[in-house]
């Protein structure tokens, strides 16, 4: 039966990888403004007559940005930015009801044991904090100013890659309650430091990533490996107070990002040459080559996306890739734990 519940946590990060490919999508059309009220309830039944839409419509020219960026927007072009937020609402519904009804389930039956009931509690409790992060960052742009607060929108990113993060460990833990790797020596016991570091500093690329897509820093500066022409701009610290530059300023966040990708680019091959000198278990050492596979993959996105100026696909699959990134070096850390 703990078989069952790991696959059942896995389905739930499947639909939570989703849940942050669609939201990027979201973000990219400027979508997330579109549907201006949170009605966990009503809100499930899409538009169906003209009416409905007429009706949502004129909702939507109340907003800022309605006002100060899509003025004269007819009702078919509205659809096609109204779509995107409702299954991404939808899709975050549809996870709330995966995970709790199995849950629950679980529960009944009896198996699931005190210690797992609680983490799951836990979890499921993260995931009621993640709707309300989410409405509480749409609020941030249906005022003056028609974008979101980028501090909003790297919360509510940074949060699904916890709930990710804290099923995937804990499915892990059930297919894997034992150690297969020899008895622990210095050589492991360093490695196992090293990809806990690197799994946290990926998390914090990840918020970086928040504050470059909450800005449209992707906008600016797409060369590589230059900052057009600079190997740091000039205009890295143009805001007042300084501490602004690294929230605010296109330059400094972009190159921040850039940054941390440059570090791990050093960090996860040099972690993978050392996994090769140490004694480890088959399964952990395809887990040591697909996390240098993924970080290969997600550079790759990364140039790709900034070279060709953010076009959808590619900004998505580079989110999508964080994703998939992440727990590469979730599956690392769990295998030498």
């Amino acid at each position: 039966m703990q078989k069952s519940i790991a696959i059942w946590l896995l389905i739930c990060c499947a639909l939570v990888f989703a849940m942050v490919v669609v939201g990027g999508v979201t973000r990219l059309t400027n979508s997330g403004l579109s549907i201006v009220e949170w009605q966990p309830i009503v809100g499930t039944l899409p538009p169906i007559t003209q009416g409905d839409w007429d009706e949502l419509l004129e909702k939507y020219r109340a907003t800022p940005q309605y006002q100060k960026v899509n003025k004269g927007m007819s009702v078919d072009e509205f659809k096609s930015i109204f779509w995107w937020e409702y299954f991404h609402r939808l899709l975050g519904r549809l996870i709330g009801l995966v995970f709790f009804v199995p849950f629950v389930y679980f529960l009944v039956k009896k198996q699931i044991n005190r210690p797992l009931g609680i983490r799951l509690a836990g979890i499921f409790v993260l995931g009621g904090l993640q709707g309300f992060m989410g409405w509480y960052m749409v609020k941030s742009g249906l005022v003056s100013d028609p974008h979101v607060s980028q501090y909003r929108l790297t919360a509510h990113l940074g949060l699904a890659f916890v709930i990710f993060a804290a099923m995937f460990w804990v499915a892990l833990g059930l297919l894997s309650p034992k150690k297969d790797n020899p008895e622990s020596n210095e050589m492991l016991q360093s490695l196992r430091r090293f990809s806990f570091g690197l799994t946290s500093l990926i998390f914090i690329m990840v918020l970086s990533g928040g504050f470059v897509a909450g800005i449209r820093a992707g906008l600016a500066y797409n060369t590589f490996p230059l900052m057009n022409g600079h190997l740091i701009p000039p205009e890295i610290f143009m805001l007042e107070p300084w501490y602004r530059n690294f929230f605010d300023n296109m330059a400094t966040v972009q190159f921040d990002h850039r940054l941390i990708a440059w570090i791990l680019a050093f960090l996860v091959p040099l972690f993978w040459f050392k996994s090769r000198k140490a004694e480890l278990s088959g399964t952990t050492r395809i887990a040591c080559n697909l996390f240098l596979l993924m970080l290969v993959i997600q550079i790759s996105l990364g140039i790709a996306t900034l070279l060709h100026v953010v076009p959808i696909p590619l900004a998505a699959s580079h989110q999508g890739g964080a994703v998939l990134l992440f727990a590469a070096a979730l599956w690392v850390s769990h295998r030498l734990r």
